[in-house]
């Protein structure tokens, strides 16, 4: 069945327009890669209406199975994914094309982010570079779990590129404890879980991340994800028009001893 979205693009033409690239940051979200890993999916940004009907779909089936009642509201189109200053991304199979995963990335570039409608955020957020993640769904196969730590690498290297110093999600439990592994601190310690207007009013545990210190603190915890984020590039996320190319850090070449033939 073919859903009909209600229009809610902007009258605007440029409803998807292209992010703008800073090729220093562009070209350092490999600095540090040692290898290259290819996947059975592409990461990418959506750029036109069928991708976004896509998107829409993956972000549907997955909150039906958790919160159906809300999930009624998310069979088309958001105004937000149309605004200034957010980007949706999609990840996509490489067999047959089918959406595996999406999350919407909103910068507080052009106006406050969605979960500002329910709370203050702290003096040490106020006046910072802000990104927050919204409307993660994922596939429930197999892949899942791979779809959904790549979208977070690539929120990661979005942020990178567009120089935010924080980011910022509100997840609902357990979800949240998989963002305190990735070592994200609440933003309200001893609060608990907050009512969110853009959630549904649905309690939920708002918790930030610093962007720069993140492989230094991921080094030092011995985090397990710090080659997948840091040392490994991933040629199927595209961010940009550009595509990276794989520049390997040089390695010193092993000091030999004893006689060889």
């Amino acid at each position: 069945m073919i859903e009909s979205f209600k229009d809610v693009r902007p009258s605007s033409p440029a409803a998807f327009p292209p992010i703008q690239v800073r090729e220093p940051q562009f070209y350092a979200l490999n600095s540090g890669a040692v290898k290259e890993e290819r996947l059975p999916f592409t990461v990418r940004l959506v750029r036109n209406e069928d991708d976004l009907r896509k998107a829409v779909n993956i972000r549907h089936s997955a909150y039906a199975r958790h919160v159906p009642e809300f999930a009624e509201k998310l069979r088309t189109p958001e105004a937000s994914d149309y605004d200034d200053g957010v980007v949706v991304l999609l990840a996509e199979s490489k067999l047959d094309g089918s959406p595996l995963g999406t999350m919407r990335i909103q910068c507080n570039t052009f106006k406050p982010l969605s979960l500002e409608q329910s709370v203050q955020l702290p003096e040490w957020l106020r006046g910072r570079s802000l990104a927050e993640a919204t409307r993660l769904g994922i596939t429930d196969d197999r892949a899942g779990r791979l779809v959904k730590t790549m979208l977070f690498k690539v929120f990661y290297q979005y942020c990178l590129l567009q120089e935010i110093e924080w980011m910022v999600i509100a997840g609902r439990s357990p979800i949240d404890r998989q963002y305190e592994r990735l070592l994200f601190k609440d933003v309200y310690p001893g609060m608990g879980y907050i009512p969110l207007r853009h959630a549904n009013n649905m309690p939920h545990r708002v918790m930030a991340f610093h962007v720069d210190s993140a492989q230094a603190r991921w080094a030092e915890a011995h985090h397990p994800l710090l080659d997948f984020m840091c040392h490994i590039h991933h040629p199927d996320i595209d961010l940009g028009e550009t595509t990276v190319p794989f520049m390997p850090v040089w390695q010193p070449p092993v000091e030999r001893t004893g006689t060889y033939a």
